[in-house]
C-alpha cells in the first residue's frame, strides 16, 4: 500500500513547523507501506490543490496529514472536519477567511476514515500521550481535514484519510517554558506507530 503523508511549512512567525520536520525524518517504508512525503503550504487556497495533485500523481491508498497544534501536550487524532473556514490569524498568503464554507456543495461535516481510536490506543501503549479529538479547529488544518475527506468522497471513494495534530518541538518553546512540547524522537515514534496501525488495518 501507499500512504501520502503531508506536513505544513512554518507559519505564524515560527522558524520551523514540527509537522513537516517530523515527516521528513520518517523512513521511506513502514510496515510494508510506501510513504510519499509532501510539504504543503499553510494556505487556505493552496493546501488542498497541492494534495489533490499528489493524489493524482501517486495514487495513494491513504492520505495522512499532520499539523502543528501549539499548546497541545499530546498527539491529537482528529475524528471530524467541519465545513467552515474561520481564521483567527491570516495564513501564509495573508488570507483570513471568516464564516466561509470549504465546499459550498458539501455536508456540514465529515468523519475521518483512518482507525483513529486504535491509533490513540497504540500510542498510549507505547507511552506517548495521545487523545481523540473532535475538533480540528477552523484554520488550515481543518481546511485539510475536511477538504481531503470531501475530495475523497467525491473523486476517490476507495481511499482513506485522517489528520494528526502534534505539539511544538522543544526548540520552539525555549523562551516559553510554560508551553508544552514533545521531543523530535517521540514525534517520529508517534507518526511511525500511526502508520503501522493504519497499515495493519488496511
Amino acid at each position: 500500500m501507499k500512504i501520502l503523508i503531508t506536513g505544513f511549512d512554518p507559519f505564524g512567525g515560527e522558524a520551523v513547523n514540527p509537522s513537516i520536520e517530523t515527516v521528513r525524518l520518517l523512513p521511506e517504508k513502514i510496515a510494508g507501506a510506501d510513504l510519499i512525503k509532501l510539504e504543503i503550504p499553510t494556505s487556505f487556497q493552496r493546501a488542498l490543490p497541492a494534495i489533490e495533485k499528489a493524489i493524482e500523481k501517486y495514487d495513494p491508498d491513504v492520505v495522512l496529514s499532520v499539523g502543528q497544534a501549539g499548546g497541545n501536550a499530546a498527539i491529537a487524532v482528529e475524528r471530524v472536519g467541519i465545513n467552515l473556514s474561520d481564521a483567527r490569524i491570516p495564513d501564509n498568503d495573508g488570507f483570513q477567511p471568516m464564516d466561509e464554507p470549504i465546499a459550498a456543495d458539501g455536508p456540514a461535516a465529515y468523519f475521518t476514515t483512518i482507525p483513529a481510536r486504535r491509533i490513540v490506543e497504540r500510542l498510549r501503549r507505547d507511552g506517548i500521550p495521545a487523545v481523540l479529538s473532535y475538533s480540528a479547529g477552523t484554520f488550515v488544518c481543518n481546511q485539510v481535514t475536511y477538504g481531503v475527506c470531501h475530495l475523497l468522497a467525491t473523486r476517490f471513494p476507495k481511499k482513506q484519510s485522517g489528520f494528526l495534530h502534534i505539539p511544538y518541538l522543544p526548540s520552539q518553546v525555549a523562551d516559553r517554558p510554560q508551553e508544552p512540547s514533545m521531543s523530535q524522537d517521540m514525534l517520529v515514534a508517534a507518526l511511525t506507530a500511526a502508520v503501522e496501525t493504519i497499515a495493519a488495518a488496511w
